[in-house]
């Protein structure tokens, strides 16, 4: 069953208006607790929803306020701005990329504010979940100097984008010996595409080579897994590996 959003927000520099989706522990689990935000909320949500309550009944995550943000529009169509909001570089070919840094501002700034005065949660641990391009975005997110979030759940991501330029800012960041005190979740299913695997794999790679002093990295393969039907194990495998019970 489709998850219905809770309220609206807008963002107030480019007028969007974002559903809220909310999933958050009962009453007999008074807060705060830690939240985390999905990307894709539209068509993502639930995903993580079940995946959640699967973990939780069986004792393998801690309590958590998890939270979607959709646009009221599926994927491609009109009204969803993803290629524009999870896209750190523009393309010649996509009109509309490029404008992941403004939303990390909104997020940051109207978003995760605003949550915290409808929610009780806990202002020390934040954690962002994505999928393909939501995961480009939540790379984008921790490479920061001071990154807004700790906990960072990255199914998949699109490291291809702009000519892997992700990795290119990972680089920066690695050169200047940022600590990033974060937690950092990376998985792909197997039978996903060589571009997907391959480009992961520089990823580990990089990270290793030259790791972050602050940054606790766990990376998972899903066997028989593609990239249309890994998300209930990478959300759930991820959940329990951030936010154990």
């Amino acid at each position: 069953m489709k998850p219905q959003p809770a309220y609206t927000l807008t963002d107030p520099a480019t007028g969007t208006d974002y559903l809220v989706f909310l999933e958050v522990p009962p009453v007999s689990e008074p807060g705060p607790h830690p939240a985390v935000l999905f990307l894709d909320g539209d068509d993502q949500f639930r995903f993580a929803v079940d995946a959640y309550r699967a973990a939780r009944a069986a004792g393998e995550v801690a309590p958590l306020v998890l939270v979607g943000l959709g646009y009221g529009a599926s994927y491609m169509k009109p009204g969803n701005w993803r290629v524009r909001d999870y896209t750190p570089a523009a393309l010649p070919t996509e009109a509309e990329s490029g404008g992941a840094e403004g939303f990390r501002r909104f997020l940051t700034h109207t978003f995760w504010p605003d949550l915290a005065r409808r929610v009780p949660v806990r202002n020390d641990v934040r954690g962002i979940a994505g999928h393909s391009l939501g995961s480009l975005f939540v790379l984008h997110a921790l490479w920061q100097e001071k990154p807004f979030f700790t906990h960072h759940l990255a199914s998949a991501p699109s490291l291809w984008w702009a000519d892997r330029a992700i990795l290119c800012d990972a680089q920066n960041l690695q050169r200047k010996g940022v600590a990033l005190p974060a937690k950092l979740y990376l998985s792909v299913g197997e039978e996903d595409s060589t571009s997907m695997t391959g480009d992961l794999a520089l990823l580990e790679d990089q990270l290793a080579a030259l790791p972050f002093p602050q940054l606790a990295v766990t990376s998972q393969r899903f066997p028989g897994k593609n990239h249309f039907d890994v998300l209930p194990d990478a959300f759930g495998a991820g959940l329990r590996a951030l936010f154990p019970g």
